[in-house]
């Protein structure tokens, strides 16, 4: 049972057993109460006794461990530590806007640095039209000419513009979701530092750097300056570990997790996750891992580079990289320690993601729909996971299915890679048979909700499985919608019953 998850924490900051003054001191220290009894008086400053005259050249500066995010920020402050609390300006490598921000931090920059100002570096801004495409609205469109026109006039090497409505494959150059596509393009790279006008642009920090989402404002001074003025977070340690089973996917830890510390357990910390079951994801199952810290009030999610990340970016970035890790003696707010060999499959009940529960446990509940997309389940091995589920249980679906790729590319994999142990069937052909809808056009879809003629948004009110990450009201489109948060395959196995219902009833 998810119940039966191993959660624990520990401070490393103050340890109530450290005997010393300095929980960081290397070396040992006399009591609290020895001292006091020593120096009746108030104590101002105490220091342990010099034990050997070292010489200047072999001393050094006394250095703390620091986290990876704490090193990262470091490195981008050109400074040679920091610590949690200190303000730092910070060199960013990447900045990334999208559709709805792009214009009003286009805005902000030209009104702040002139009519004629260039930005600060043409090829480390991504422009990546995204959230309201495929629509008739003209104010939405009005957005993506606005960006069009400022990448004409400053020459930004990397905007994935769309321009046929019509046919998004007329369009070689678009690409959809702007946090996936950010993976699939080469801009995420360990030991950076990411900025996106977008709440997940968290999810890059499964790539091992420092990536958070930022306001228009920060974006246009960034346009400018190519700098940030930051606050250097705590962090908090999530270990997990134990072999991952069959019926369980990311979304189910970091919905597990969620449930765990709650939708304000991590305000403005960073999230860092670690342990042999991490290790063992994939590094699309990583960026939903991450896509999510946001959920919790996290300022970043990060996970360790290694053979995994090292192998996805192979022929995606030519670009050096120098991953940074957690040093040994690193300083954490708080561990949590997570068997998840005894986790099961979750869903966030309406309306937050932090109200968890299992999924078994919400049987009873009908519903009206299924959404499989966006950038927390809109990728290929999201679709992967749905079309096992449905070929596993050879059923039809009960309720409209919609499945919207994230990416180009993810749409092209739907309808091209075969789905193991199908026979060389390809996901589109195992949702046609069991009765989904075609496989949308590529874009956020209705995650957000968008203009009214937005696809599979929900115009009144229902019930919807979905694989996106929010659940509030009003997302997805209507104020009275009933939201629940769920893997792929806890949607799938939804939309084969009508019901929620706990993937395992198909997959064992």
């Amino acid at each position: 049972m998810a119940s039966s998850a191993i959660a624990s924490s520990s401070t490393a900051f103050i340890n109530k057993k450290d005997v010393g003054l300095s929980a960081f001191s290397p070396q040992p220290s006399f009591s609290v109460l020895s001292a006091r009894k020593r120096i009746p008086k108030k104590i101002v400053s105490v220091m342990t006794p010099q034990q050997t005259e070292r010489k200047p050249a072999t001393t050094g500066s006394v250095k703390t461990g620091m986290t990876m995010t704490e090193k990262i920020l470091a490195k981008n402050s050109d400074k040679p530590e920091v610590s949690p609390g200190d303000n730092v300006w910070v060199n960013v490598d990447v900045l990334m806007t999208h559709d709805v921000c792009g214009p009003g931090s286009i805005g902000i920059f030209k009104k702040e640095f002139g009519q004629n100002a260039k930005v600060w570096d043409r090829e480390k801004l991504v422009i990546i039209p995204d959230h309201y495409i495929f629509t008739a609205d003209e104010r939405a469109n009005r957005n993506v000419d606005i960006l069009r026109d400022f990448c004409t006039e400053q020459n930004i090497k990397y905007f994935y513009d769309i321009k046929d409505l019509g046919n998004f494959r007329a369009n070689p150059d678009y690409k959809g979701v702007c946090h996936v596509a950010l993976a699939q393009e080469g801009h995420c790279r360990p030991g950076e530092v990411l900025l996106g006008t977008d709440s997940h642009t968290c999810t890059a920090g499964a790539f091992g750097q420092f990536a958070t989402g930022i306001g228009n404002t920060d974006a246009g001074f960034v346009l400018g300056t190519g700098k940030i003025l930051l606050k250097v977070p705590p962090t908090l340690r999530f270990v997990m570990d134990g072999e991952m089973p069959d019926y369980l996917l990311a979304k189910d830890l970091i919905l597990q997790i969620i449930g765990e510390i709650s939708v304000a357990g991590a305000t403005y910390k960073a999230m860092e996750f670690v342990g042999t079951t991490v290790e063992s994801l994939t590094m699309e199952e990583r960026m939903t891992l991450c896509n999510m810290v946001v959920e919790a009030g996290g300022k970043n999610g990060v996970i360790p580079a290694d053979k995994t990340t090292y192998d996805y970016l192979e022929g995606r970035t030519s670009v050096p990289y120098e991953p940074v890790y957690s040093d040994e003696g690193a300083r954490y707010l708080k561990e949590y320690r997570f068997d998840v060999s005894k986790l099961e499959p979750l869903v966030a009940k309406p309306h937050s993601p932090d109200n968890r529960a299992l999924a078994r446990e919400c049987k009873d509940v009908k519903i009206d729909r299924v959404y499989i997309g966006s950038c927390t389940g809109g990728k290929t091995e999201d679709f992967m996971a749905a079309a096992k589920v449905f070929l596993a249980s050879g059923k039809k679906v009960k309720v409209p299915t919609f499945l919207v790729p994230a990416t180009q590319k993810v749409w092209m994999d739907v309808y091209s890679l075969p789905v193991p142990g199908s026979g060389g069937k390809t996901c589109s052909q195992i949702f046609e048979e069991a009765g989904c809808d075609t496989p949308a056009s590529p874009s956020c879809g209705a995650c957000l909700g968008g203009p009214k003629d937005t696809y599979a948004r929900m115009n009144e009110a229902q019930v919807c499985v979905s694989t996106t990450n929010r659940n509030f009201p009003g997302r997805m489109g209507h104020k009275e919608g009933q939201i629940y948060l769920a893997s792929p395959y806890t949607a799938a196995a939804s939309a084969l019953t009508g019901y929620v219902t706990d993937p395992r009833e198909f997959l064992q």
